[in-house]
């Protein structure tokens, strides 16, 4: 009789920059479970990225039921699958609802659900950073014996599967060498504003970055196209990308950018993951201890961002693009 193949869960349900933070856990997963089925549960921003992942073999977007309906039928396809085993690396009030909705038996569960087989008892786990504290877990799971858990030590994403699929330069007329550009993040979450550095901070910056040899692109959502629009005010020839960018693509952009600034947003975490030199900004609504990029990226923090220089910022661009 031939062996059952290994059924795996992994749940990750939000935000951009920590769903890729995760992505360096996700793959940590599929080395250990090289054989197995894995499907990832999550929510529908993330279907097409997840989907182009090589660690998941499936993607299941209703990681986030509402209404008794969506949960009965949750509990109905996580129990019909039968998995051998759940990794959740969301580790959040919402998916231990899932858990606890899997009673009374659910699968041997990695995480910090009440009652799960496999829980992360680090009493510190809280002020580690988010790459250091899963690897953590995994860990405890007993899937990552020698997980490196000091801070600063564990491997950032890996992205290398976006850029293989990444088409080539096409060739310049000519032979002219386009400029290098810089990638522009001044928008993130409107619900928090005061992880934002000012608009007129973004544009003066811009135009500094422009005169020193760098073509501007900003990124972000469709809601963001009126900073764009400001931006494009003291630098008429910066790109406006707004709206027009999937995940796949900002990570692409981000590989080939001589620069990316930003504030602590989905976006400018793919870029730095891709290997973008990043600047990122950070208020006091936010500690970089427990959730900055990791790569080539400077840190930049101020209590309130609006009082962040734009200097200082111009100043580590050059620091940045000076270093080996």
């Amino acid at each position: 009789m031939a062996r059952r193949m290994e059924k795996i869960l992994v749940i990750k349900l939000s935000a951009l920059g920590d769903f890729v933070l995760a992505l360096a856990a996700a793959k940590r997963i599929r080395e250990a479970h090289p054989k197995a089925h894995i499907t990832l549960l999550t929510t529908p921003p993330f279907e097409a990225l997840a989907k182009s992942c090589p660690y998941f073999n499936a993607v299941d977007i209703g990681g986030r039921p509402e209404g008794f309906n969506a949960w009965v039928a949750l509990r109905k396809r996580i129990k019909a699958a039968a998995y051998d085993r759940v990794y959740d690396l969301q580790t959040s009030a919402q998916s231990g609802r899932i858990f606890q909705v899997l009673r009374p038996n659910p699968p041997a569960w990695s995480g910090i659900a009440f009652g799960c087989a496999l829980p992360h008892k680090n009493p510190l786990r809280n002020s580690m950073h988010t790459l250091e504290r899963q690897a953590d877990q995994l860990m405890y799971a007993g899937i990552w014996a020698d997980a490196p858990t000091a801070p600063g030590t564990a491997p950032r994403p890996d992205l290398s599967w976006i850029l293989k699929s990444a088409p080539g330069d096409r060739p310049v007329p000519g032979g002219v060498r386009p400029r290098p550009y810089a990638m522009l993040v001044p928008g993130g979450a409107a619900h928090r504003p005061e992880k934002r550095w000012p608009v007129e901070h973004y544009a003066e910056l811009a135009r500094i970055l422009y005169s020193r040899g760098l073509d501007i692109v900003v990124i972000g959502g469709p809601q963001e196209t009126p900073l764009a629009h400001a931006i494009q005010r003291q630098t008429p020839r910066a790109r406006d990308l707004t709206g027009r960018t999937d995940f796949e693509r900002i990570a692409i952009l981000g590989a080939k950018a001589a620069l990316a600034v930003g504030n602590d947003t989905g976006p400018l975490h793919l870029a730095a993951a891709a290997g973008a030199p990043t600047i990122v900004l950070f208020s006091k609504a936010s500690d970089p201890a427990l959730s900055a990029p990791r790569g080539r990226v400077a840190i930049l923090q101020a209590e309130k961002l609006a009082a962040l220089p734009v200097a200082q910022v111009a100043q580590s661009a050059a620091s940045l693009a000076a270093a080996p």
